[in-house]
């Protein structure tokens, strides 16, 4: 048991390190990036609107003050650093005077609702009917899955996004295409605003769960090709074993232990297809904040959105290292 916190330990400073590193590279991309939000505010105020010259002035100094753009790059880097521990970022230039992490909470909730619900599916449905397929071989059902899992696992996110908009939001118009839920629904603890949650999130959660199945069944399927050959699963036939006990108890179960090895490195993956399927479906969740918050050079949203993606993929992949030497006795924690 020491092993294992031992193990924990490492693994907590590699998160810390990971989660650092991260972070100060978006700071760095964003800060030495030419575009200036100070002047991006200001072209959108007085486009609206005619200002005298000297109050543009005066609003181009508060400004200024505000974000500290008018201090090197290392003391903004520092001030960064220290108002992050305090959790403020400052307000958001896109919906000034609203806080930046104020917007990133509110959208959180829908982003990890779409991931986690997408990678759940994903994960049970490919390693399930993968490993089906990899014990059952000259299943005819089970081959035809598989040909439509690899034909449906390199195409892209947005591709599919698009084919289900275009399939059930115009030629057969069934599910919504757009939003988290209907306008004329008060958002509350209420059935009708939990159904139409669950009704906007199809779409973008089919875009995900298309993509995503066929890399986990041809995983899986390889894995268990592999282990139906081994002398234990090939002695316990023999022995009469109950097949539904050899498949789950001696097969998937060794075969699964890679894969959530798998679901660690493919936890980012998933939340770039999220950032995508959100845009395309309007989808009001992190991707989409962030998307307009680069379009509106929003240094302090764009910190915000990265800040808590970085962390939170970071945290996930983080979890399910620590799961790996529980799942799998073999594994020697220290």
């Amino acid at each position: 048991m020491q092993g294992y916190f031992w193990f924990v330990g490492k693994r907590a400073l590699q998160l810390l390190a990971v989660v650092f590193f991260g972070i100060s590279a978006t700071f760095f991309v964003t800060h030495l990036s030419p575009i200036d939000p100070v002047e991006q505010v200001l072209g959108r105020m007085t486009a609206r609107a005619n200002f005298a010259p000297e109050a543009i002035v005066a609003m181009r100094q508060a400004l200024t003050e505000m974000y500290g753009t008018n201090e090197p790059l290392l003391s903004q880097y520092i001030n960064f650093w220290l108002r992050l521990m305090r959790g403020d970022l400052g307000p958001s230039l896109l919906a000034f005077p609203t806080p930046a992490m104020a917007l990133v909470m509110r959208a959180l909730p829908w982003t990890l609702g779409l991931l986690i619900t997408s990678t759940i599916i994903t994960f049970v449905i490919g390693n399930l009917f993968g490993g089906l397929a990899g014990y059952a071989q000259d299943n005819k059902f089970f081959k035809a899955f598989g040909i439509v899992a690899m034909g449906l696992q390199p195409i892209p996110y947005y591709i599919v996004a698009f084919i289900l908009l275009i399939i059930f939001g115009f030629l057969w118009p069934v599910l919504p295409i757009s939003g988290g839920f209907a306008m004329n629904v008060t958002p509350g603890w209420n059935w009708t605003f939990v159904g139409s949650v669950l009704t906007h999130s199809i779409l973008p959660a089919l875009s995900l769960v298309l993509v995503g199945f066929g890399g986990w069944f041809i995983g899986m399927r390889a894995l268990v090709s592999n282990v139906v050959t081994e002398d234990y699963v090939t002695y316990a036939e023999l022995a009469g074993v109950e097949r539904k006990t050899i498949v789950g108890g001696y097969v998937m179960r060794n075969a699964l232990v890679p894969q959530f090895t798998a679901l660690a490195m493919t936890l980012g993956g998933v939340f770039s297809g999220t950032v995508i399927t959100e845009q395309v479906f309007n989808y009001p969740g992190m991707g989409s904040l962030l998307i307009d918050a680069v379009n509106a050079g929003d240094y302090s949203l764009v910190l915000a959105v990265s800040t808590v993606s970085v962390s939170a993929v970071a945290l996930a992949i983080f979890i399910v290292d620590l799961l790996h030497p529980l799942l799998d006795p073999r594994v020697r924690a220290e």
